[in-house]
């Protein structure tokens, strides 16, 4: 069932926004060449158990699409781990690309984000090119989320700049609403049809996560954890990811990260 937040409910999501944006702006300037994937998820850890009121949605989370539950508080995927990545022992090596998708509940109300970037000075300009896609389609995105819009214009904004890029899009994993849970209605796909689908409303809050594979829109389910998801080639994958609000002036990002031109944009 989608439900529509209130204006007051949607400030009191702002706080648990703002966390996770917050440490994923830490988490960006701290990682780089050396820094072991568990290192992260202690980092996440530390800063949850600091932060009255804040609980991981991801150590008890087990649904149908992982193996047990995932038991760490980040989602770390590199290279070719696209979706889900399971902290593992690993220090990071000079190029590679890192994916951090981190989900909070603060006082009860979830914030979902994820960003995408390379490690040292060996910044593969195809890389980047990759990640700026999925920069450029999130925003798209959210720019397509007015009211009276219909969800398949967001689905399309993001869908047109894939195109535009050349990459192909896999529609098993998307955006979701996010309220009280970390999942929940609608799904929002990367790519549709515009003009097609649930009629945007003021209240209605949504996770946007454009993610793109440079040659394939097939994946795996990786057998050593049960989690990680990666590209069926092998080429790397990018991920970015903001929830936002929608409401009568338009969409708001309410996961907030300083530095993030995309934050200025929709600040609300």
């Amino acid at each position: 069932m989608i439900e529509l937040k209130t204006h007051s409910e949607i400030e009191a999501m702002k706080p648990a926004g703002r966390f996770v944006g917050g440490i994923l702006h830490d988490l960006q300037e701290r990682t780089t060449v050396g820094t072991n994937l568990l290192e992260i998820d202690e980092f996440v850890h530390q800063r949850i158990v600091d932060r009255k009121g804040a609980e991981s949605c991801y150590v008890d989370y087990a649904p149908d699409f992982g193996t047990g539950p995932f038991a760490h508080y980040i989602c770390v995927s590199v290279n070719d781990a696209v979706l889900h990545g399971v902290p593992y022992d690993y220090d990071l090596k000079d190029g590679d690309l890192v994916s951090l998708d981190l989900a909070i509940s603060v006082d009860g109300w979830v914030a979902d984000s994820a960003v995408s970037f390379v490690v040292g000075k060996d910044k593969d300009p195809e890389d980047l090119r990759l990640i700026k896609s999925t920069q450029e389609a999130l925003a798209a995105g959210i720019a397509a989320a007015q009211p009276g819009n219909r969800l398949g214009d967001i689905s399309h904004a993001i869908g047109d700049v894939a195109r535009a890029y050349g990459y192909p899009v896999n529609l098993d994993f998307g955006g979701h609403g996010v309220g009280h849970i970390m999942h929940g209605d609608p799904h929002v796909p990367n790519d549709g049809k515009a003009h097609h689908g649930y009629k945007l409303r003021p209240g209605l809050v949504i996770a946007i996560e454009p993610w793109f594979m440079k040659t394939t829109d097939e994946i795996y389910q990786d057998p050593k954890d049960g989690w990680t998801l990666r590209s069926e080639d092998g080429s790397r994958g990018a991920h970015s990811e903001h929830t936002i609000a929608i409401t009568e002036g338009g969409p708001i990002v309410l996961t907030q990260r300083e530095g993030d031109p995309i934050s200025e944009e929709f600040k609300g």
